[in-house]
């Protein structure tokens, strides 16, 4: 189970290589990747962003609610909706080897997942007076 320190830390580690990343793909690779493969490069970025600060969010969360047990199930899913679906779409963009498009949308319910048990989490979280 994941504690409070990890998911932050987890968080922090992703938007540190979503940056590095970002910033590799508009320098480093703009003239070496097609327009097709820089793009699917660019949503790897993009969707591993969002859920670094949706790690963020949740380690907040845990701080906050610690009684949400749910939230390191939500933590969980966002780390394995990174790896899966911005991980399969970088590899894929630098290799061009088009059956790892398959995997892509595993990390995509991963991602769905950990939003759903999020909202169920604040639904049932009891509301402060």
């Amino acid at each position: 189970m994941l504690k409070v320190e990890k998911v932050v830390f987890l968080a922090a580690l992703t938007m540190l290589i979503a940056v590095a990343a970002g910033a590799f793909g508009a320098h480093g690779l703009k003239a070496v990747l097609s327009a097709e493969m820089l793009a699917i490069w660019q949503t790897a970025v993009q969707y591993q962003m969002v859920h670094g600060l949706g790690l963020l969010a949740v380690g907040i969360l845990m701080q906050q609610w610690p009684q949400a047990k749910r939230l390191a199930w939500v933590a969980t899913a966002f780390a394995v909706g990174i790896f899966l679906f911005s991980g399969s779409l970088y590899v894929l963009a630098l290799s061009g080897i088009r059956w790892l498009g398959a995997v892509t949308p595993l990390g995509g319910v991963a991602f769905l997942a950990g939003w759903l048990l999020l909202a169920i989490s604040a639904w049932q979280h009891p509301a402060k007076e």
